[in-house]
């Protein structure tokens, strides 16, 4: 599906869907608890289904209701003998040592770029560990014959935390205790944030040794626990770009006191110059004049795209640093973000690491496409608030994977889209 957007000015309310961040962690926690959990505030997203699918791969009982789930957990065990993460990047980091607490064979495998997103990780320690594996050309399918053992676990830091989350969750199920090691700086620290507040709610701690070290307590036995999911940060940056474009929009369901790691937006948004209020459950910014400045993207990839948009139509040169992990995400989105919007009229420049981006005051329109990418689309569709054209942006339909009603909400609030098939 394509869609054709027009220059409208947005206002109105837009309640955030939920993070999917702490979804896929809420979901698997509940999913190894003993015992029915509750999460409330569910959006189906691709992504998120493919983590129901994969808990119940792996022994749990999961009720779906329209907007929540009813979880009835277990030990890991092996219902079936294939996980498929479809394109979900978290969905396959987070469970590869998971479905590894059971010894049984188990293949992994998964769709689209996800197949080609590195897992090289797990590698060195199913080799470390003499863990018999096999893979293809790409990373996916991958089978695993052999389970995971408790010891010390030596991680990079400054590749994905996906890694270090699996590895949280599952290490407490074995039988002894176990120390995963930072070999390097910890990026992304928001992410292991989330994932020892979801795991202590469900009844599992951790020792964070100052992101360097963690020890985990072995034998250790998730707790079920009813939770409800906060508005995501990530999402919401779409929106926040929108309102420092002009538009008018208010966000709703949001949580100012949230572990999330992409409540950096707010930082951003400040950075820019911006003023945001904060009451209640609502963000609110106030109309400005953004300003060019540095942002620092070691510890929130996912707001790239965003702020690629809000900068290409800022005065001044913007440049973006510690952005590699952006290129290993559904797409590379320096590359991407580049040429899409450079062929609306941006001025933009990359380099390995980040981005050089001289201001516009209007872009052109015209059409330009997702490359498959939920944020991507979503970004380019903000980006016809300042453009003197209608932007056509091709495979649209990519939003499903995390915010499935992102056009119709889009059109709530003032958007003007023509559909093609």
């Amino acid at each position: 599906m394509n869609v054709i957007v027009k220059p409208k000015k947005l206002s109105g309310n837009v309640i955030i869907p939920p993070s999917k961040s702490l979804s896929h962690r809420a979901i698997i926690a509940a999913g190894l608890a003993s015992g029915k959990s509750i999460i409330s505030n569910v959006l189906y997203s691709k992504d998120i289904k493919a983590t129901i699918g994969a808990m119940r791969a792996c022994g749990a009982t999961i009720i779906e209701h329209p907007t929540s789930l009813e979880i009835y957990g277990s030990k890991v065990v092996r219902k079936e003998n294939i996980i498929d993460a479809y394109e979900s990047g978290s969905t396959i980091r987070f469970m590869i040592p998971i479905a590894l607490v059971c010894p049984e064979k188990i293949t992994f495998i998964g769709h689209n770029h996800l197949v080609k997103r590195p897992l090289d990780t797990f590698f060195e320690i199913f080799d470390k560990e003499q863990i018999p594996y096999k893979y293809g050309n790409d990373y996916l399918p991958l089978e695993v014959n052999g389970g995971l053992k408790p010891g010390k676990f030596e991680i990079r830091g400054d590749i994905s935390s996906q890694f270090i989350t699996g590895l949280l969750y599952a290490l407490p199920m074995l039988d002894k205790d176990s120390q995963i090691h930072i070999t390097t700086n910890l990026e992304s620290k928001g992410y292991i944030d989330l994932t020892l507040d979801i795991l202590h709610k469900f009844g599992i701690e951790i020792e964070n040794n100052n992101y360097t070290d963690f020890y985990i307590k072995g034998n250790q036995e998730f707790k079920p626990c009813d939770y409800t999911i906060e508005g995501d940060f990530s999402q919401s940056a779409f929106f926040l770009v929108a309102d420092a474009l002009g538009a008018d929009v208010t966000l709703c369901a949001m949580n100012k006191d949230s572990h999330q790691g992409d409540k950096k937006i707010l930082n951003d948004i400040k950075d820019f110059g911006g003023k945001i209020e904060f009451s209640s459950d609502q963000i609110k910014l106030k109309p400005f004049e953004a300003n060019a400045c540095v942002i620092d993207f070691s510890q929130s990839p996912d707001l790239g795209p965003a702020l690629t948009v809000l900068a290409s139509l800022t005065k001044g040169v913007t440049e973006f640093i510690n952005a590699s992990r952006l290129r290993i995400k559904e797409c590379d989105r320096i590359t991407c973000m580049k040429e899409e919007l450079n062929k609306l009229g941006a001025k933009i420049e990359e380099n390995k690491d980040g981005m050089v981006i001289t201001g516009v005051d209007y872009l052109t329109g015209g059409e330009v496409d997702s490359h498959n990418d939920h944020r991507v689309a979503m970004a380019l569709a903000m980006a016809s608030l300042k453009s003197k054209g209608n932007i056509k942006i091709n495979n649209a339909e990519c939003v499903s994977k995390s915010f499935p009603n992102f056009w119709e909400v889009f059109e709530s609030i003032g958007g003007d889209i023509e559909y093609e098939k």
